[in-house]
């Protein structure tokens, strides 16, 4: 079997289970396992494939079948400008996080500042700010032990231990320096929304990392009320948050005397990324 006829048959697999990618995901798939690009394939798809490759390809398909995401099957996700180690433990990196990202450049550049990114899971937050940030330094904290060993990870991978580091903490009890930037990329579905959700999000992602509570704000509030007390005067607070939420998220950061000075839209024309200072 060669490459080509590999990877029909996986799309095809994929497809009858109704994944909305199955081209894309058994390519992805395949030049992970062979530790080669997407182009490659196209322009090799004569090449023929070695039983070994065959059957973990056979293997990753089933679980791609079984809606677990591919981002989890290759063990990493492109964002920004980095390919980012993720697993279950982490909540896979999403294009609209990168609106925050770009926002926080824009008000830094060529700045040496300290950062402290709450929630931060993978690392992608803080340090893809650290890349473009050439002289800064930051915090990421995150309630989950696995989050911070694969953060911890990706800053090595990327030569930024010597500028970050990575902590478990509870935000309830995290009360350590003064920054001139806190980012966040909270949960913030609501518990009864959970259900609803794709299988592939559901069924996989860390429920600490997509549950936001009740109404969908309670990582949101400690978020924002820990963020008054840690930010520098002048500092600048930015923070993720669900469609909708925007009116709701900006009476709480009105109440703990955050005065908001950016936005940032999704595809959809809603706030997704708010950039406040102190009033």
């Amino acid at each position: 079997m060669n490459l080509e006829e590999l990877i029909k048959n996986g799309s095809k697999q994929l497809k009858k289970s109704k994944t909305k990618t199955s081209l894309l995901d058994a390519e992805i798939i395949l030049s992970d396992l062979m530790g080669v690009t997407r182009e490659f394939l196209i322009t090799n798809n004569n090449m023929n494939i070695s039983d070994n490759i065959k059957k973990k390809f056979n293997h990753a398909i089933n679980r791609r079948i079984n809606n677990e995401p591919v981002a989890y099957i290759t063990g990493k996700r492109d964002f920004w400008t980095e390919t980012f180690a993720v697993n279950r433990a982490t909540l896979i990196p999403r294009p609209e996080t990168e609106l925050l990202i770009y926002k926080i450049i824009k008000f830094f550049r060529n700045k040496s500042i300290n950062i402290l990114d709450i929630g931060t899971g993978s690392g992608c937050i803080l340090l893809s700010i650290l890349k473009e940030l050439k002289f800064s330094r930051g915090t990421g904290i995150d309630i989950s032990n696995l989050a911070i060993k694969v953060a911890i990870n990706n800053s090595r991978r990327f030569n930024l231990s010597n500028r970050s580091k990575f902590k478990v903490f509870d935000i309830n009890k995290f009360k350590f320096g003064k920054y001139d930037l806190i980012v966040s990329n909270p949960p913030y579905i609501p518990s009864k929304e959970i259900k609803k959700l794709s299988k592939d999000i559901r069924d996989y992602e860390p429920d600490i990392a997509i549950n936001g509570g009740k109404d969908g704000l309670d990582l949101i509030k400690k978020v924002i009320y820990k963020s008054s007390k840690l930010l520098k005067n002048n500092g600048l607070f930015a923070i993720e948050i669900g469609a909708n939420q925007y009116l709701r998220v900006l009476a709480i950061m009105n109440k703990c005397g955050f005065r908001v000075v950016g936005k940032e839209f999704d595809y959809n024309d809603n706030v997704r990324c708010i950039i406040s200072t102190k009033a």
